[in-house]
């Protein structure tokens, strides 16, 4: 017997495969890429952190244009312009919402209000069982081996279990899942779907310069690092000559601030840091990336990224 995805039922949102991509902040995930995965089945989402309300609403409008898929925003509690980014994807009919990077009351009542999902990305049981309390439709446990900004020291693997003993409500996992064998073992350990962020900065359809997927491409296992963030959470990212000025203390501080994020050290600036590396300039910058980034090999269109995730999992034994 061969293993079959179990469906995922987010609010009334059931996505053909139960793979979401997860939104990645400063403009790495935008609309053709959330369209190309909600194209190819599963759930398309824009990172929302680092646009304006203007940007945010011209990237649902462009992805609304390229798919009739199911489309989400991530954005982070952590913004000072969290709320008005949350109406402005409300008013545009987005289809859910993934949040994260803090805890907002909120934003279940916005979502309820206006029928739209909200699904909280957790790294315990208790954060869990408050979300679910809140009314969040599911949740993402994202584990230790996650890119970016992280919220726990422990591996997915130790705190799925956990999380899904705690709620009734979907879980999704999330951290170091870049393959069809990934998908299968979180479904084995009781997920309802994942959530895969690394594996799509290595599509055509991802925005980010070519000089950052060849650092994603060059990875090894001891390129993937900890580093210290302004945000004050730590964040996973590839060794280059930005992160040693990090771990040494002498990255540059800001010239100017927009006062982004409600709480910053000032340390430097991060939104900068990962558009420059967005850019291309990859050693003036964060290069955030998954645990298991070193694993993949090519760059593919999203449909063959689907296609091949969906053979590796249709290949795993039940």
């Amino acid at each position: 017997m061969f293993m079959k995805f179990p469906q995922l039922k987010i609010g009334n949102l059931v996505p053909r495969y139960p793979i979401i991509q997860g939104g990645m902040a400063i403009r790495v995930s935008t609309a053709p890429l959330a369209a190309a995965v909600a194209n190819a089945g599963g759930i398309g989402v824009i990172g929302a952190t680092g646009m304006t309300v203007d940007e945010l609403k011209n990237e649902i409008k462009t992805a609304r244009r390229l798919t009739r898929g199911i489309i989400g925003i991530n954005i982070m509690f952590a913004v000072r312009q969290f709320a008005s980014l949350v109406q402005s994807a409300i008013e545009e009919k987005i289809d859910l919402i993934f949040t994260g990077a803090g805890f907002s009351r909120d934003i279940f009542k916005w979502g309820r209000e206006a029928g739209v999902p909200i699904v909280s990305i957790v790294s315990s049981s208790k954060l869990a069982g408050i979300a679910e309390k809140l009314g969040a439709s599911a949740v993402v446990a994202e584990g230790f081996e996650a890119g970016g900004h992280l919220g726990t020291n422990r591996s997915i693997e130790e705190i799925l279990p956990e999380i899904t003993s705690k709620v009734k409500i979907p879980v999704i996992a999330a951290g170091g899942v870049v393959d069809g064998s990934g998908i299968a073992k979180m479904i084995r350990m009781g997920a309802s779907g994942v959530q895969m962020a690394t594996r799509f900065v290595l599509s055509v359809e991802c925005a980010v310069s070519d000089a950052f997927k060849q650092m994603y491409l060059k990875a090894c296992p001891d390129d993937v690092i900890i580093i210290k963030s302004p945000v004050g959470m730590p964040g996973r990212a590839l060794r280059n000559i930005f992160s040693d000025k990090i771990s040494g203390g002498c990255v540059p501080q800001p010239e100017v601030c927009d006062g982004c994020l409600k709480e910053c050290s000032r340390e430097y600036c991060i939104i900068q840091a990962l558009e420059n590396s967005r850019m291309g300039r990859v050693d003036d910058g964060v290069v955030f990336c998954g645990k298991n980034v070193y694993k993949i090999k090519e760059i593919l269109p999203v449909q063959k990224i689907f296609e091949n995730l969906v053979k590796e999992f249709d290949d795993e034994p039940d």
